[in-house]
């Protein structure tokens, strides 16, 4: 009997979860957070990846170093969080 794996080979990607902020909520607030489109250092262009990650590692309870490789580096985004939360965001 063959398997039927009708998604094989589709990479899922921070758009396609199903837990994560949808672009009509994150319209809502992310005019309220830092950074502006295309800064110099790319910080606000992944804003809605980096809560999206904040917000995996809530869910999951899991460690920073488990974080999926699509929310990004697991070690940046922990010192951002620690950034954002020492300076109250």
């Amino acid at each position: 009997m063959k398997s039927f794996y009708p998604l094989k080979g589709l990479h899922i990607t921070q758009s396609h979860r199903r837990h994560d902020i949808s672009d009509k909520a994150w319209v809502l607030f992310e005019e309220h957070l830092p950074g502006r489109e295309r800064a110099w250092d790319g910080v606000a262009r992944d804003n809605q990846q980096f809560i999206n990650a904040v917000f995996w590692i809530i869910r999951t309870g899991a460690p920073w170093q488990d974080l999926p490789p699509d929310y990004g580096n697991w070690s940046n985004t922990h010192r951002r969080f620690i950034r954002w939360r020492d300076k109250d965001i």
